[in-house]
């Protein structure tokens, strides 16, 4: 994965919906599955939001802590 793009997703906010300001990264995992279920976009939101769920459903959020910790 390219550095600059998991700097972008923990800078990243929800532009929309129930989840809207949240760090793309602190959204609820079930909120990543319903996303998944209806088909994330091909556009730069959708993957951050395909990233999220494959972290979350992996349980590899500690790799993004340190980032979080550095860049936001």
């Amino acid at each position: 994965m390219d550095e600059q793009f998991m700097i972008d997703l923990v800078r990243a906010k929800m532009p929309f919906g129930k989840y809207k300001d949240y760090y793309i990264t602190d959204i609820p995992v079930h909120y990543l599955e319903w996303m998944n279920r209806e088909g994330f976009e091909s556009n730069k939101l959708g993957q951050y939001l395909s990233t999220m769920f494959e972290i979350r459903t992996n349980g590899l959020i500690h790799i993004l802590r340190p980032i979080i910790a550095k860049y936001r």
